[in-house]
């Protein structure tokens, strides 16, 4: 008799964490590797669980892959790691049997795989994850595992994948387990209940949950799902929620209550009952003690999860009060952002001072860099606030991915569409080591691709992890685009990504060229999305030289440099043919782009002040007048 036979007729008892036992044993670094250099403590951990009443087994390999054993320079061992682990498990059962006799059922050894993907979207290529995932099934296989366990996949395109594989490469029994970051959702906003008839119909014979969540939650979860047509339930829920004290995470002892959990999830359908963090052989004991071999469920009441998302919006689907739509300014006009970034220290009079200077020359909107050049500012939140109260002048919030992880920035974008500031710049930021405190963290959770996708899920009034916020937000997303490199076209087709994931329009690098302008206009004209172009003008012959030899991203011409260095030394001069040669760039970039994008240089906002009146000068336009009807590309006038 079979797995697949045994799960038809009952519950089945599986074991719990691994990696719980060895960390608590004082091992921090890769659970993988013991399989070879302390094979006998990972066999015994599997016999406790065997003497606890497990039924399933499964092999110490949930990273054994080459992205995970690659951090630890163990990626050319993987055939040897799983074939070891696979021979543990196996060497575990026939020494507890010898020493239990015969116990009447069935011991059956999973090869286990675990999940890459932890953040949605994560740039982790679909064919590293195939070749990742062929290598360590057929080592699996090829020790003869019993089935396969795919555990801890928060990514169902993942799981989808990786299935898809194992069925077709293996008639093995599989089972599926999602891990879940909100109660009934799957990341991406599909339910528990549409993911788990999807993973059924590729052909897996289990589908459940693992991991993320304590028995409370796992139990909601599986209450909005029905008993599936043909595959079968299956829970492994973590101990509880972990605490963190003296650098080490510590789990509650509380197998009582699973002992009662277990009950509860055997009455929402699960017939394959296992643990996950934090679970040792005491919380298998429990969970045996109240469901091994109790009759399977035969019907099921549903509690739906149901969420609700509103649209709170002033009008018909219109931005918010004080937000420019700045992604629609350059179909109608030519149109102003300027750069003024926050200050360094408390002193904000000069910076407020600025803006009001800017708003009454006719710029369109001010952005704030987020700690530009990794060196503390005030934050642009605070900076933006300040500005809508005083000034009155539309803010677009630069946010990195560097300073903030994934919690921060969700909260943070939900703080920022609570003050109604709608406009942000999505970019990378600079590493951390540029700037001021160099030794500090540079966290890039998410690449800007990824921030601009889950902007923009926001908008649909879902958070990153699915759940609903409760409205949709209404955030316009900028990006970033730096023209300034040898491949133009290799540029282009990052903005051509970035337009996929979401971004409504871009902002450049200072250009200090006009026939590098015309090249730009070449290679982004079919692009379906807005253009400003960045323009700065210099204030001294040191910040050119600083600027093209130190600041990435930037390049001036020869010609430009000269120009300034023949009035090093005089500081008004200096500006005023810093200004000139701006003015000449605004002339060139007007032929081609109808948004400029002016960056303020170290706050002398006089300066951006003057070239906002020059242009609006010699287009005949102001930040205040009626905007008429939109342009048509078709026109003969291409926005962009």
């Amino acid at each position: 008799m079979g797995f697949l036979e045994d799960i038809q007729k009952g519950t089945i008892i599986a074991d719990g964490a691994m990696g719980t036992l060895l960390y608590s044993n004082g091992i921090g670094n890769c659970f993988e590797e013991l399989n070879l250099s302390d094979p006998e403590q990972v066999k015994g951990i599997h016999v406790e669980y065997l003497e606890a009443g497990a039924q399933v087994i499964q092999t110490n390999t949930y990273g054994a892959n080459y992205e995970k054993l690659l951090r630890y320079g163990l990626e050319d061992q993987v055939k040897a790691i799983n074939s070891a682990a696979v021979r543990l498990a196996r060497e575990a059962v026939r020494e507890y049997g010898e020493k239990a006799g015969p116990v009447g059922e069935n011991k059956y050894v999973f090869g286990t795989i675990g999940g890459n993907r932890s953040i949605p979207g994560r740039d982790i290529p679909i064919s590293e994850i195939k070749r990742n995932f062929r290598e360590q099934l057929y080592c699996l296989l090829l020790e003869e595992v019993d089935g396969i366990l795919l555990e801890t996949f928060y990514d169902l395109e993942e799981l989808s994948t990786v299935l898809a594989i194992a069925r077709k490469e293996s008639t093995l029994p599989i089972v599926s387990q999602l891990s879940l970051q909100e109660v009934g959702m799957v990341q991406g906003g599909l339910s528990v209940t549409e993911a788990f008839k999807r993973l059924e119909d590729m052909g897996t014979d289990v589908v459940g949950l693992n991991c993320r969540m304590g028995p409370h939650h796992m139990i909601r979860s599986l209450e909005g799902v029905p008993l599936p047509a043909r595959a079968y339930l299956s829970a492994y829920p973590n101990a509880s929620l972990p605490s963190y004290n003296d650098g080490r995470f510590h789990y509650s002892s509380n197998s009582e209550y699973f002992r009662k959990s277990a009950s509860d999830l055997w009455e929402q359908g699960v017939r394959l009952f296992g643990g996950c963090c934090g679970t040792t052989p005491e919380h298998i004991k429990a969970i045996a003690s109240a469901v091994k071999g109790k009759d399977p469920l035969k019907e099921k009441q549903i509690s739906p999860i149901v969420t609700k998302i509103e649209v709170e919006v002033d009008g018909e689907g219109k931005p918010s009060k004080g937000n420019v739509p700045l992604h629609e300014l350059p179909f109608q006009r030519e149109s102003i952002i300027v750069e003024l970034d926050p200050p360094k220290n408390l002193i904000t009079g000069k910076f407020l001072e600025g803006a009001k200077a800017l708003k009454d020359a006719g710029v369109d909107a001010m952005t704030m860099a987020d700690n530009s050049l990794a060196s503390p500012r005030v934050c642009n939140l605070s900076m933006s606030m300040l500005v809508k109260e005083k000034v009155d002048v539309p803010s677009v919030v630069h946010l990195t991915c560097r300073d903030r992880n994934l919690i921060g920035l969700q909260s943070h974008l939900m703080g920022l569409s609570a003050l109604g500031l709608e406009n942000i710049l999505a970019i990378t930021g600079d590493p951390a080591k540029v700037g001021d405190f160099p030794g500090a963290s540079s966290v890039y959770d998410l690449s800007s691709f990824e921030l601009i996708q889950l902007i923009k899920q926001c908008n649909e009034g879902q958070s990153f992890t699915g759940k609903s916020l409760g409205r949709k937000t209404n955030f316009t997303v900028g990006a970033a685009f730096n023209p300034n490199v040898k491949y133009l076209d290799k540029a282009v087709e990052r903005l051509e990504k970035k337009i996929a994931c979401g971004a409504d329009y871009f902002l450049t690098q200072p250009v200090f060229s006009v026939k590098q302008m015309e090249e730009i206009f070449d290679q982004t004209k079919d692009l379906k999305a807005p253009i400003y172009l960045g323009v700065m003008p210099l204030t001294s012959h040191r910040n050119a030289e600083f600027l093209h030899h130190e600041v990435p991203g930037i390049t001036l011409t020869d010609d430009i440099r000269q120009v300034m260095e023949r009035h090093q030394g005089d500081k008004a001069q200096s500006k005023r043919e810093g200004i000139a040669i701006a003015k000449n760039l605004i002339d060139g970039a007007l032929n081609y782009f109808k948004g400029i994008y002016l960056v303020t240089p170290f706050m002398n906002y006089e300066m951006t002040v003057e070239l906002t009146e020059y242009i609006r000068e010699k287009t005949g336009t102001n930040a205040n007048q009626q905007l008429g009807e939109k342009r048509k590309v078709s026109d003969g006038y291409n926005i962009i």
